[in-house]
């Protein structure tokens, strides 16, 4: 369902037209109210006169996650705090959290691209949205919320946690949609398995699922074991929360909500803009937002921009499944290896669990690189020559597909920790 025609469905010349107005409007919103950005353009030898339509986007200069903390918590704020009805923040694994704000006006477009992710995703008016996304200062649960909800769907707001809880729930509410991590919507289908339950007696169809990338192999599989159809989307804190982005029913990449959120494709090393169709680093410009409005915000997340026609009549353009972050990436004797390319591996393969650490250490001068990977209950019962042999194997295919050498040890079934928010897939144990 496309819940809104009149922008999804927008002619190109017109939607430039439009992101040429909001653009000019924002450059001359953050020129006048955050001197970060006012003297970032005075050494570029910029004015917002400068900035006449968006082709005029690659002059601005880049804003990264560091700009964030470095004017922590409201430095980058562009409405006084008057105007901030809501506050909310990233994880903040590492260094200080990256503190968003939102007027009244940010509330309600971000309300209005959840409601689009949602309906894309299969959701309508009738349907009961089981929220498993985190609440809090974490995005995921609040926008997810907000769209079911602007949409007219049935809201059950259970947050992350409690795997038992979450699967009674959804059987006793009848939940036809799922929204959560891709890790653990195959955690709670796992979950369901071990306790016994009959799939047959949830009513799920359609799981949309973020916060995370979400390979085309795990897809399937979490397809395949609670028989729904599920889409990928994409958002972060910094430009919004979930709703930058949806795959449509169609399944063919993200379409792009373009009218608020404008992107481009960098060489990560040299900065320069890449055309469509390349694979690079992903940066979005807010061309909205009043709170934090953000000019070519690096994501530092690998993809590429689809602008063919998508059968579903978006005009949008669309992203391609996240390969990885570059700044998760982990580069193994001069190769660049992602979390995603060993989870498609793995679920190829179809001899393991889809469980897996990548565990990186340094001897020496060399890098060395482990991968664990679960086994399956049933095996526990296998002979230690079968399961060498699968060790070898997912060895050999490492090496062979991704141009690397690795160490491979199956662990038992469980031993890897399980998350309720984004999954930990890399210890990188090296002192750099």
């Amino acid at each position: 369902m496309i819940y809104d025609p009149k922008h999804e469905c927008m002619p190109r010349e017109e939607l430039r037209k439009l992101q040429s107005e909001r653009l000019i409007q924002t450059v001359r919103r953050i020129y006048d109210h955050v001197p970060m950005y006012r003297e970032k353009m005075q050494e570029a030898g910029l004015t917002p006169e400068d900035i006449h339509s968006i082709d005029d986007l690659h002059k601005l200069p880049f804003t990264n996650k560091q700009d964030l903390r470095d004017h922590y918590p409201y430095g980058l704020f562009a409405a006084p705090m008057s105007d901030i009805v809501r506050l909310q923040a990233s994880s903040g694994t590492t260094g200080k959290l990256t503190v968003v704000g939102y007027t009244a006006k940010d509330i309600d477009t971000w309300s209005e691209v959840m409601a689009r992710t949602m309906a894309a995703g299969g959701a309508t008016r009738d349907s009961i949205v089981h929220v498993a996304y985190g609440y809090g200062l974490f995005t995921g649960g609040m926008g997810a919320h907000y769209g079911a909800e602007r949409l007219g769907a049935t809201v059950v707001p259970v947050s992350a946690g409690n795997t038992q809880r979450q699967l009674m729930l959804l059987q006793d509410f009848g939940a036809d949609v799922l929204a959560c991590t891709p890790s653990y919507a195959l955690h709670l289908a796992e979950s369901m398995e071990d306790a016994g339950m009959d799939r047959s007696k949830f009513k799920l169809k359609y799981g949309v699922f973020g916060a995370e990338p979400c390979s085309e192999a795990m897809r399937k599989e979490i397809e395949r074991r609670w028989q729904i159809r599920v889409t990928d989307i994409y958002g972060m804190c910094e430009l919004t929360g979930p709703g930058v982005a949806s795959e449509c029913e169609h399944q063919t990449g993200m379409h792009v909500f373009e009218d608020h959120f404008f992107p481009e494709i960098i060489d990560p090393e040299t900065l320069e803009p890449l055309p469509d169709g390349e694979q690079g680093e992903l940066v979005f410009t807010t061309l909205s937002k009043e709170g934090i409005p953000l000019i070519r915000y690096r994501t530092r997340d690998i993809t590429t921009i689809l602008d063919d026609p998508c059968p579903c009549g978006r005009t949008l353009r669309r992203i391609k499944k996240i390969l990885g972050r570059s700044d998760d990436m982990v580069i193994i004797r001069g190769v660049n290896v992602f979390p995603s390319q060993i989870e498609t591996l793995l679920l190829e393969m179809g001899d393991v669990e889809p469980h897996y650490l990548l565990v990186v250490n340094r001897e020496g001068a060399l890098d060395t690189l482990e991968v664990r990977v679960e086994i399956s209950e049933v095996m526990l019962t296998d002979e230690v020559r079968h399961l060498e042999e699968i060790e070898q194997k997912i060895k050999a295919q490492i090496a062979s597909r991704l141009g690397v050498s690795a160490k491979v040890k199956l662990v038992e079934p469980k031993t890897i920790p399980r998350s309720e928010g984004k999954a930990k897939r890399v210890q990188d144990n090296r002192t750099l």
